[in-house]
């Protein structure tokens, strides 16, 4: 009997090595893995050569390195001849994901030597400069449990959408303006008003941007999802450029970046990467000792212990991702169950995900305490007192601590607070020390699986 085409894919794909096995080669990629080869290997393959490429270093046979391009998200030309291979303030600057991402294994979060430095993001003019004052510092995230975040996202932004959908009809129905209130998973962002010509008025919106998209990457969340970040940091980080973004859909070029090599990645690697990352576990959960002091403290408000799951089947790619990154329509979609199986559920039975985040942007700065507004330059149009709330699960394992990696202790991160965590800040430093230890402890009970106490 004839094999049939999907069993024809899977085996080709199987066939194709994550790594190049040739005598003397020095390349870490072998030959490309299409969109439609990642969606026919079983989720383990798929995983393990994303794992793969996580773990390699890319060499400039492979394509490292972007003398010809900037490290802004819009493919943008450089000027020629301006910046070495390797820069730690302008990038290229690592070779493996894993370079940053190792702390305490692989995915995992980075010490302030392995901080990156990020622009603004767009035509990145002022960032292809030596001087640092032009740059974002930013600490390396950990990537543990980043499935089970994006996949809240995208549910809570079909929910704020379903939002404002529900408005439209019935300020078009009733002839008048519609405020609705915008919440999911417990969540408030705000309201909006919607008249009855259409005009949306969004100026009530608090914590996410006006498409009503929950952004969950990035430490000022600005990213959709893992791919979009993938694709980033790999040109930004390694000089290696996304077909999906930097080939001939977008840019009528295979070697924008002008190194001789074409088609650095393509569509089915970067899906192999993000599965790779997606399907990360989560951090343990965490001891009760001075759990509830942390909750009386009202940092619970915006650190949610845990946020509900309808699904938790991961697909790529991302519904929401923006141009340049792999969308639904240009590719058959990936569905990877993520395993949920030590976590607990409500009495819907959603999965409860104890990230101790809600996913949300808020202004964490002000004069009495301005440290965590310390950066020159926007991200994004997001104002430099404001950031994504952290997600605390993990923490216990991952100093040093805030945007930039700068604080030794979780005390120090916590007296830094300010703007709207002035209030929980002011009671947390009221505490009597042994109740502020016992917050501490409960913090440090946050950690991945086999990370050292």
């Amino acid at each position: 009997m004839r094999p049939t085409l999907p069993l024809l894919l899977i085996l080709a794909a199987l066939a194709i090595p994550a790594r190049a096995a040739g005598l003397g080669d020095e390349r870490v990629l072998g030959e490309p893995l299409s969109a439609a080869q990642a969606a026919a290997l079983p989720p383990d393959a798929l995983v393990t050569r994303g794992r793969d490429l996580f773990l390699a270093k890319f060499t400039s046979l492979d394509g490292a390195g972007r003398p010809a391009a900037t490290g802004a998200i819009v493919p943008t030309a450089a000027q020629p001849d301006v910046l070495p291979l390797f820069f730690r303030t302008a990038g290229a600057d690592s070779n493996a994901c894993r370079g940053c991402h190792n702390d305490p294994e692989p995915g995992g979060a980075g010490e302030f030597v392995a901080n990156a430095f990020v622009s603004e993001g767009f035509q990145d003019a002022d960032f292809d400069t030596v001087d640092p004052q032009f740059s974002n510092e930013r600490g390396t995230p950990a990537l543990h449990g980043s499935g089970l975040v994006e996949l809240l996202a995208r549910e809570m932004t079909r929910d704020l959408r379903a939002q404002r959908r529900a408005a439209a009809a019935r300020a078009r129905t009733e002839g008048r303006d519609v405020t609705v209130d915008l919440s999911s998973k417990g969540v408030s962002f705000g309201a909006l008003t919607v008249g009855a010509d259409g005009f949306v008025d969004l100026s009530a919106l608090d914590g996410v941007d006006q498409d009503l998209i929950v952004r969950p990457f990035s430490q000022k969340g600005v990213f959709v999802s893992l791919r979009q970040f993938t694709v980033n940091a790999l040109n930004a980080h390694h000089g290696m450029q996304a077909a999906e973004r930097f080939g001939a859909r977008y840019t009528d070029a295979d070697d924008f970046d002008g190194d001789g090599v074409s088609n650095e990645l393509a569509e089915g690697d970067v899906t192999a990467l993000v599965a790779f990352q997606a399907t990360l576990p989560v951090p343990a959960q965490a001891g009760d000792l001075g759990r509830d002091t942390f909750e009386s403290l009202g940092c619970g408000a915006c650190h949610v212990p845990a946020l509900p799951l309808e699904s938790a089947v991961f697909t790529e790619p991302n519904p929401f991702n923006p141009a340049g990154n792999l969308r639904a329509a240009e590719a058959p979609v990936v569905a990877l169950p993520l395993d949920v199986s030590g976590l607990r559920r409500d009495d819907r039975g959603r999965v409860l995900v104890p990230l101790f985040s809600d996913l949300k942007r808020h202004r964490i700065a002000d004069a009495e305490r301005p440290h965590y507004a310390n950066e020159l330059l926007s991200q994004r149009f997001v104002d430099r007192d404001i950031f994504l709330t952290p997600r605390l699960w993990g923490v216990g394992g991952t100093a040093p601590y805030g945007h930039r990696g700068d604080l030794t202790t979780l005390h120090e991160a916590i007296v830094h607070h300010g703007g709207e965590a002035t209030e929980s800040r002011r009671a947390y430093e009221a505490l009597a020390e042994p109740d502020r230890r016992r917050v501490i402890a409960f913090l440090q009970s946050l950690r991945f699986g086999g990370s050292a106490p």
